[in-house]
């Protein structure tokens, strides 16, 4: 596949650079340029990016960052048994538990959510950091959600981590799953509180709590440029939207 030539495979983090070293300089350099790729398309391209991982797995099968970025594409396409075998592989080759969470989000999509849950109660939890530990909360709620037991899902998301009125990295998150739970069940007035609360805390437009919020309350927005129709009319305005980067391979973003 063909990359961009300002693409020299230097912007790859320090760590995965490091990994990269036990191979010849001219493959690990070849390598490093297709998971460059694969961070910058994954948003935005999954299949691109997936492309991209394919060629650096072909390339470097035996390094643990390659197998991780592969688990990461396929897994932005949604083919979660592919993802979950390259993730099982990239932990056997480092010991590291940083991807329970994701290798547990990867049982709910082949539909087996309650496989999901005995992971979220495994010794491994223990071992993962704050922002980990948060996530495999987010994917226990889910996996409850999945079989249809929202007060399980609602009781699963509160934690001091919901409470704390500090805002990090994974608060928007967590308790846009909470008013989203909270919705589900019909506790609509509570929803609102906490769709509310999402938006002071994202900063980055990475929900879309505003329209969420907006929508309970009744707020009709306008297309400004739908033939300009209704131009005399009082217009809405929409909240931000945004993804969610998964910048693991790039100087420039902090790993999960």
């Amino acid at each position: 596949m063909p990359i961009p030539e300002d693409v020299t495979g230097d912007e790859i983090d320090k760590d995965v650079r490091q990994e990269l070293q036990s191979l010849p300089k001219t493959l690990a350099d070849d390598v490093a340029r297709n998971l460059v790729m694969v961070a910058r398309l994954i948003d935005e391209d999954p299949e691109g990016a997936y492309g991209y991982s394919k060629v650096a797995l072909r390339l470097a099968s035996r390094v643990a960052a390659v197998r991780e970025a592969a688990g990461f594409a396929a897994y932005a396409n949604q083919k979660y048994a592919e993802a979950l075998a390259e993730f099982r592989a990239a932990r056997r080759m480092t010991g590291n538990v940083d991807l329970w969470p994701v290798m547990a989000d990867c049982e709910r999509g082949l539909g087996r959510p309650e496989k999901a849950l005995d992971m979220a109660g495994a010794p491994e939890v223990h071992k993962l950091d704050k922002a980990g530990q948060v996530e495999m909360r987010l994917v226990a709620a889910g996996a409850r959600r999945d079989m249809g037991q929202l007060d399980a899902a609602i009781v699963t998301l509160q934690s001091p981590e919901l409470a704390s009125n500090s805002v990090q990295p994974w608060t928007a998150r967590l308790r846009y799953a909470y008013a989203d739970a909270l919705l589900a069940a019909g506790r609509q007035d509570q929803a609102r509180e906490w769709f509310a609360k999402v938006v002071e805390a994202d900063r980055d437009g990475g929900t879309d709590a505003s329209d969420r919020l907006a929508e309970l309350d009744g707020v009709e927005f306008v297309d400004a440029l739908d033939d300009q129709a209704g131009a005399g009319e009082e217009a809405g305005t929409e909240g931000p939207r945004g993804a969610e980067a998964k910048d693991a391979l790039e100087d420039d973003g902090d790993k999960d």
